[in-house]
């Protein structure tokens, strides 16, 4: 990955993986309940669970200085195959790509990656079967 050290960026881009098991949970998962007379939306222990997995594996990762023009997000999701899939194979079941990217984008915003996920002006996502399991991650400035 270049040899790039953990929040450097290379001029307009940065990548980093991360090691982990994926979160397969998704921010879609909200629950709501009713206080007074009024709907009220809250995650899950494990949808919270998700984010602070997210969170503490991105925190690593920041970079020195926030993204403040439009990027490009690239990302790939890479899941433990089990033995049944091959390595590199593409993963066609749940959980769908924009509600995982929902979540991440929402971290990465949280941990100061750039000012706002509105910035990501071009995205690629794409889910895997895979011996390494982790999130491979590129930013580009645009």
């Amino acid at each position: 990955m270049h040899g790039m050290r953990t929040g450097e960026r290379d001029g307009q881009m940065m990548e980093f993986f991360m090691a982990m098991v994926p979160p397969t949970v998704t921010q879609q998962e909200h629950k709501v309940t009713m206080a007074n007379g009024k709907p009220v939306f809250y995650d899950p222990p494990e949808v919270k669970a998700a984010k602070q997995k997210l969170m503490a594996h991105l925190a690593k990762h920041r970079p020195q200085e926030r993204y403040e023009t439009g990027i490009r997000l690239t990302t790939w999701w890479c899941f433990p195959g089990g033995g049944k899939h091959r390595d590199g194979e593409y993963r066609t079941t749940k959980p769908d790509t924009d509600n995982l990217q929902k979540m991440l984008k929402d971290c990465m915003t949280e941990c100061g990656f750039w000012k706002d996920d509105a910035l990501v002006a071009s995205e690629l996502v794409e889910k895997f079967w895979a011996d390494i399991p982790g999130i491979f991650i590129r930013i580009e400035e645009l």
